[in-house]
């Protein structure tokens, strides 16, 4: 009888122990679930952050900003904070909107800085000018200007399959039209739309901007193929564009009608 009680006791422990395990297991999934949902404060990216921005500019510039997130969604390496320790770094590459920010996206030098920024969508080409082709001295970085290509249409005659159209192109010299009409300009020789980025100590400081030289163009990837075209087989001259000039891209001007109205 007495073994019988001891057994009974012995098994009544058992499933004590067990039922009791088993509460603070659960008791403490409950915790680490509640923790895991807890508000974290983590840094995303608002506006693109552009290779070579320090830290503390990308903050104080709203590039970056800090929001709160459940603990369970931060990545590994997220920005804690931004302080002196760590303010004076440079962003490595651009850093796209929406991403959280990585500690390691930062490093002591600026990685990848762009010299000039090609608008989203367009491609940038450079064209040589003479100084009356560039309009001198007048064109800057932000002007816009109308480009005309003086050529010979003699290859286009010869397409018609015409066996005097070589004859009868050359008869009638070179021809000037509008190429394109609007055009931004996003840099001239060294001067560019992008401000350039002011020396650290103990370095020198970049060279004084070149005016004039190469006047580089922001244009559509379409007008791209026909700009270089033009730039290979016919000569180029700028004018500098005014806000209300109406272009008439259909008026071709040749010898034969160069007095005509």
């Amino acid at each position: 009888m007495g073994r019988r009680l001891v057994a009974i006791f012995a098994a009544a422990l058992v499933a004590l122990v067990g039922v009791t395990a088993v509460l603070l297991y659960a008791r403490g999934a409950d915790a680490r679930a509640v923790a895991a949902q807890q508000p974290t404060s983590v840094y995303v990216v608002k506006s693109l952050v552009p290779s070579g921005t320090t830290l503390k500019d990308a903050v104080q510039n709203g590039l970056i900003i800090k929001t709160s997130v459940a603990a369970a969604g931060v990545p590994v390496g997220a920005l804690a904070g931004v302080d002196g320790s760590n303010g004076g770094l440079y962003a490595t590459t651009d850093i796209q909107p929406g991403e959280y920010v990585l500690s390691d996206r930062f490093g002591v030098k600026p990685v990848g800085e762009k010299a000039i920024t090609v608008p989203a969508g367009m491609v940038a080409v450079s064209v040589q000018l003479s100084d009356p082709a560039r309009v001198g001295t007048f064109l800057t970085p932000g002007s816009k200007v109308v480009l005309y290509d003086t050529y010979s249409p003699v290859a286009a005659a010869s397409a018609s399959g015409s066996r005097n159209s070589g004859t009868q192109a050359a008869a009638t010299g070179q021809s000037t039209r509008v190429l394109l009409d609007d055009v931004l300009i996003i840099a001239m020789g060294q001067a560019s739309l992008t401000p350039a980025a002011a020396p650290a100590d103990g370095q020198e400081a970049a060279p004084a901007p070149v005016l004039g030289a190469l006047m580089t163009v922001a244009v559509t990837p379409a007008d791209a193929t026909r700009l270089v075209h033009g730039i290979q087989t016919g000569t180029l001259y700028a004018a500098l564009r005014g806000t209300d000039a109406k272009i008439d891209l259909g008026k071709v001007v040749s010898e034969a009608s160069l007095f005509s109205k």
